[in-house]
């Protein structure tokens, strides 16, 4: 797989983020108005200058106009897109290409969702009758499989395996604990994690991400572009996304110890970027912990530790916010929260 990227052609230029958490007195447009706001705000413009918009979200509202009615856009492209928990970067990825191909010179990236009032504890567990797709298994049974799958290939004991997955969730607590957006604000001791009830399989509850409403956005412009808006732009070295046929669920070979969608759209944004040593050349990393073993196993697969070496980087805290490389120092999905 290959794609020819866009490296440096488009920057950010502005962004804005709500505290997430759950806002039962902020509905969907609420939150929209306040991320764009900042975004805009910061980026120094009218929301008027902003010539395109691209929305992700799955259960907030109906079509473009769960943005344009908010935000009082008038006769301008809204684009609406969910891609699960891809959502945001979809929303991402399609506004920097928007941008890179001339078709606008300024593009927004917004995102919103309000699960806590949506009748969803999480993502639904049921699919489409007849869309091919395998029901049943809840996203906790299914990435709970990992921890045991990755124990039994790398000689790796349940014990130390609670200790990797406690010192993941209490690593990101710390992290979030510093960050003023983040849902829940508070260290965890060790010792409240492990001895969390179970969930599913080895998850305990502090091993789960949480679910929560809220609001992020950005502003895109052509490169040339970015420091009429801010001396501070953020250049978008790749953007690579891969959809695989989802085999793991009903391959009775499949191991549970990679995504190899990860590892082939990761070989593509690093090709594209021009890294060769990911951990080395990388400054920090925000990966993907719906659940404590997704960030194991995402470790190995976007090359921050060789195979069935991860669980002892985690242990001697290379991926601490003062480690080798800090991952997640926002605090992840499972302190700053989670709005599938």
């Amino acid at each position: 797989m290959a794609s020819n990227g866009i490296r440096d052609r488009v920057a950010i230029v502005g962004m804005g983020c709500t505290k997430f958490a759950e806002h039962w007195d902020k509905s969907a447009s609420d939150l929209l108005v306040d991320a764009s706001k900042e975004a805009t705000a910061s980026a120094g413009i009218d929301l008027k200058m902003v010539d395109a918009f691209w929305l992700g979200t799955l259960f907030s509202g109906q079509s473009g106009l769960t943005l344009s009615r908010p935000l009082k856009i008038d006769y301008k492209p809204v684009s609406r897109l969910e891609n699960y928990c891809a959502t945001g970067s979809e929303a991402f990825r399609n506004a920097c290409y928007a941008v890179a191909s001339g078709a606008y010179d300024v593009a927004m990236a917004i995102g919103v969702e309000k699960l806590k009032d949506s009748g969803f504890s999480g993502l639904p567990s049921s699919n489409s009758v007849g869309d091919g797709t395998r029901a049943g298994l809840t996203a906790p049974a299914t990435f709970s499989l990992l921890a045991p799958a990755y124990g039994k290939k790398y000689g790796v004991s349940d014990e130390q395996l609670k200790d990797v997955m406690t010192r993941i969730a209490w690593k990101n607590h710390k992290n979030g604990a510093l960050n003023p957006r983040a849902q829940f604000r508070k260290e965890v001791p060790k010792e409240t994690i492990a001895c969390s009830p179970l969930v599913a399989g080895p998850l305990g509850i502090f091993d789960c991400s949480g679910v929560s409403d809220g609001s992020a956005a950005a502003v895109i412009v052509r490169a040339e572009d970015a420091h009429r808006y801010t001396d501070k732009p953020l250049y978008v070295k790749a953007l690579s996304f891969v959809a695989g046929p989802a085999a793991g669920p009903i391959d009775p070979d499949y191991d549970y110890t990679t995504f190899p969608e990860v590892v082939a759209s990761a070989d593509d944004a690093y090709r594209q970027a021009g890294i060769r040593d990911p951990r080395a050349e990388l400054a920090m990393a925000e990966v993907h912990d719906c659940f404590t073993p997704t960030e194991l196993v995402l470790m190995e697969d976007l090359g921050f530790a060789q195979r069935g070496t991860a669980w002892k980087e985690v242990l001697n805290g290379t991926f601490d916010l003062e480690g080798e490389l800090a991952v997640n120092p926002d605090g992840g999905l499972k302190s700053f929260g989670h709005p599938i």
